[in-house]
């Protein structure tokens, strides 16, 4: 199975993405850096990965996005795999508004399951396509930050980026 990658400079480091059949399938921080391969292969089998053509329009929208149109990433197809249940948060996150947040209990009671609090934070931290999927938009009821798997200096710049624009 072919799968595109590129490497995308951005303000909060370099990013690595995967696109499967125009898809965005994952979007990695640079402290991931090197395990892609893995992870695509334990979602995909055997993959080959191939260049990203510089001027596709996931790296413009990317680009856009980080020079402030913050809209620019709601139109991007992608493809998460994951659980029934990962899936449901997933897609409440891409509900939540650019420049606002939502705890993991809001996340929880919004798609009906206000007791798996705990279960909608694992979820999040196995988005695959974060940004795009914006894990970075959800915080603690306490309004602390919580964690972020691309490190929460970034999920402070991204919030920052977002409540500016």
């Amino acid at each position: 199975m072919n799968i595109e990658i590129a490497e995308v400079q951005t303000p909060v480091g370099q990013i690595e993405i995967a696109v499967r059949d125009g898809k965005l399938c994952s979007l990695d921080f640079e402290a991931r850096r090197g395990l892609l391969r893995d992870r695509l292969a334990r979602r995909f089998g055997e993959v080959e990965l191939r260049p990203l053509p510089v001027r596709d329009s996931m790296i413009g929208r990317l680009h856009d996005y980080f020079r402030g149109d913050l809209e620019a990433l709601d139109p991007i197809e992608v493809e998460t795999g994951g659980t029934e249940f990962q899936r449901a948060v997933w897609s409440q996150l891409r509900r939540i508004p650019v420049g606002e947040t939502a705890s993991y209990s809001e996340i929880a009671a919004a798609i009906r399951a206000p007791g798996a609090v705990r279960a909608v934070g694992t979820a999040n931290g196995a988005n695959p396509v974060g940004i795009v999927i914006p894990c970075h938009r959800v915080i603690r009821s306490d309004g602390d930050l919580g964690g972020y798997g691309g490190g929460v200096e970034n999920k402070k710049k991204l919030l920052e980026r977002e409540r500016a624009g």
